[in-house]
């Protein structure tokens, strides 16, 4: 995770690529995981701490964009066509 990559919570519709997003944000910090409990480097420590932060606050989002869906869908059954 050394380059920075694009992984912020996107503003698009959500779908299944949030899916892709999750994997993507988790592949990001792989090597710094690796570096911080195999080798003892804490500069990779601080990285994956800032990495886990920002998996919170995407699956805050999904959280929240799965709760809107599923109450649309509430209301949306009881309506006559």
């Amino acid at each position: 995770m050394n380059e920075e990559t694009n992984t912020s919570v996107s503003a698009e519709a959500p779908s299944m690529s949030r899916f892709e997003e999750l994997k993507a944000l988790i592949a990001a910090a792989e090597a710094d995981f690796q570096k911080f409990y195999t080798e003892g480097n804490k500069a990779a420590g601080t990285r994956v701490r800032a990495a886990m932060q920002e998996l919170k606050n995407f699956a805050q989002t999904v959280r929240t964009e799965v709760q809107t869906i599923k109450n649309e869908g509430s209301k949306n059954e009881g309506k006559p066509s």
